[in-house]
């Protein structure tokens, strides 16, 4: 029996852009100067190795996000209990505007999705750091 998708992506990131604050990547930059924020990248390391990383960013891949936020999971990570806006990044926008949401539905505040995400970091001038070799 085929499958009947009733919502596709388009659907989803709509949704997820209506309930989401989303910030330029100029705005990103300004408010990353602050001690109050969390630059969280979930890209796959992949990515990371590939295309360097915004420096200071935490690391959260996005299969282990709601795992890593929720202070009852066995995977819970400390950072994400800490009084800090996070701002949420993937390569282009699509994924952490999604991932945005379920925080936001999780609890996680404030949380925004940096709008085309390492790309557009990448396009306005931001700094990038290369990540080191895998011996």
């Amino acid at each position: 029996m085929p499958q009947n998708i009733t919502q596709g992506y388009k659907a989803l990131m709509a949704k997820a852009e209506a309930e989401v604050a989303s910030v330029t990547a100029t705005e990103a930059r300004e408010l990353a100067k602050g001690d109050d924020v969390v630059i969280v990248d979930i890209r796959d390391v992949r990515e990371l190795e590939r295309d360097g990383r915004i420096p200071g960013s935490f690391h959260a891949p996005r299969g282990m996000l709601e795992f890593w936020v929720d202070p009852e999971s066995p995977y819970h990570k400390p950072i994400f209990a800490e009084d800090k806006m996070f701002i949420i990044h993937c390569a282009s926008g699509w994924r952490s505007l999604l991932a945005s949401a379920t925080l936001q539905s999780m609890g996680l505040t404030p949380v925004r999705n940096l709008k085309g995400g390492f790309a557009a970091w990448k396009e306005a001038g931001g700094p990038v750091e290369a990540l080191p070799a895998r011996k």
